[in-house]
């Protein structure tokens, strides 16, 4: 089945283009008509909130091509002229290239192949997502429930397909999609898939969306909220505009060659036109990257992360193709790779900056950096104190008693002077000074004492880490005598 709902888009006389509602079944359903003033650009809503102008500043996704596993597609088209190549029709009523739409309700697959690749050319003509990128038609036919989708998403793998495209569901062959799918990600295509439309009664994401390694989309409205019509589920991964979405037609279903479609199979083309495009900046990136840049540059909506309503969040083309993305070694969607975080913000707001790959939850980034700040004042407060209390430590070792004072205990009598001091006598020199004597040293020297020493009085105590006595110097003492006025000498000089 189709994941999309259409209404036809008719010219008036003046060129003009205004929309009438169309009998329609299946997922294409008329809504009500629009002003006569519209032109195919003015109802391409979608381009300008998406800001795909300043992303075809960077590139139109030349060189890359997008698989459309659909109905086929009408590859003469004025906006699809040249964008087309030859590929392959899977059923009897479509082309054996597959360019021909056989869908006479809806041409499901040529409006796909539009909001893809569209060439433009003026306010007149559809401006696809990739404009340069190139479609590869694999035509089902325009029976969806006998569709074999599975074959072709492998045909779609084996002949170069860089994306792969597939906006139909068919939940009851799984089993079939989950091994084409395999196949086509283990030959490096990228597979994005639509969720399905509640309106057919779908519940869940439905297959080939919700299969591992997918980039499952779901849509929204032209509010920025979620398309009410669109499938939801935990396996969803992206979501992209689609309501009120124009696309190329084939003259069977409009006769001025366009539709506006509301579902989650435009939501799935935008998502593919903007995985060519990645994939054209960077054409060094597998899929996996391709994939993990489109989920971590995705701005995130409804609750914080993955949730069933938005995926990851809303895909933004510009952030996909300028923000710094880390690499990875395996898709993220797959149960056996690393878990992908989204960082894009919830204004759309460009930026450079790498990717954030911590899992916190809105509003905690507050929390979290108020706590960092208080621990590191509890921190530096904790330095403080122990680098003060040290401080006292050690000029508590320094000044205060202790088993071994820079001259030995109170009274010691260092090496090379003279005995203990009495009453009036300076500690640790010689007797009070006679006459001619300088206060505070030994009496003159005689029988062959070096000048300025004392005689020991006894055996001086060795102190651990001091020197032992040494022999008597036979130089001068080598301190000067202290400043002030010197008694006239009773004997000879001082040495």
């Amino acid at each position: 089945m189709g994941t999309g709902k259409r209404r036809p888009l008719l010219s008036s006389a003046a060129a003009m283009l205004t929309l009438v509602a169309t009998a329609g079944t299946g997922l294409l359903v008329g809504p009500a008509p629009a002003r006569a003033a519209d032109t195919v650009r003015g109802l391409q809503w979608y381009l300008d909130p998406l800001k795909i102008p300043q992303a075809h500043r960077l590139t139109k996704g030349r060189g890359v091509v997008v698989a459309v596993v659909d109905s086929g597609v009408h590859a003469a088209h004025p906006d699809l002229k040249g964008q087309v190549l030859p590929g392959k029709g899977l059923s009897p009523d479509v082309a054996a290239d597959g360019r021909s739409d056989p869908d006479a309700q809806k041409g499901h697959g040529t409006g796909m192949a539009g909001v893809i690749a569209g060439r433009g050319g003026g306010v007149m003509h559809e401006l696809g997502i990739a404009p340069e990128a190139k479609i590869l038609p694999v035509g089902l036919g325009a029976d969806d429930r006998n569709a074999d989708i599975a074959a072709g998403i492998r045909w779609a793998a084996d002949h170069g397909a860089d994306v792969i495209n597939v906006s139909l569901v068919n939940d009851s062959r799984k089993k079939e999609l989950a091994e084409a799918v395999r196949y086509a990600l283990g030959r490096d295509a990228v597979v994005v898939a639509g969720a399905g439309n509640v309106e057919q009664g779908m519940v869940g994401v439905q297959a080939p969306a919700s299969i591992p390694g997918v980039v499952a989309t779901g849509g929204t409205d032209r509010s920025g909220g979620r398309w009410a019509g669109a499938a939801t589920g935990p396996e969803l991964v992206l979501t992209a505009p689609g309501e009120r979405i124009i696309a190329p037609a084939p003259p069977t279903v409009s006769p001025n060659g366009y539709v506006v479609n509301d579902g989650t199979s435009l939501s799935t083309a935008i998502v593919s036109g903007v995985a060519a495009l990645i994939r054209s900046r960077y054409p060094d990136l597998d899929a996996a990257n391709v994939v993990n840049r489109l989920v971590r540059t995705a701005r995130d909506e409804g609750r914080s992360g993955r949730d069933p309503q938005f995926g990851f969040g809303v895909v933004d083309p510009l952030a996909a193709l300028t923000r710094s993305v880390p690499p990875v070694s395996a898709n993220p969607l797959l149960e056996a790779a690393p878990a992908a975080t989204a960082s894009g913000s919830r204004d759309g707001g460009d930026s450079d900056e790498p990717m954030v790959t911590f899992g916190l939850a809105k509003g905690a980034g507050p929390v979290v950096a108020t706590a960092f700040c208080l621990l590191t004042v509890v921190a530096l407060v904790v330095l403080l104190v122990w680098l003060t209390r040290r401080g006292v430590r050690q000029r508590a070792a320094r000044t205060g008693p202790g088993p071994h004072p820079p001259f030995g205990p109170p009274g010691h009598r260092p090496p090379g002077f003279g005995p203990p001091a009495g009453p009036g006598q300076h500690p640790g020199f010689g007797p009070p000074a006679g006459p001619g004597q300088h206060p505070g040293y030994p009496p003159p020297p005689g029988n062959g004492q070096p000048p300025g020493f004392a005689p020991p009085t006894g055996p001086v105590p060795a102190y651990p880490h001091q020197p032992r006595p040494v022999s008597q110097p036979t130089a001068p003492h080598p301190y000067p005598p202290p400043p002030g006025p010197v008694p006239p000498p009773a004997g000879p000089a001082e040495g």
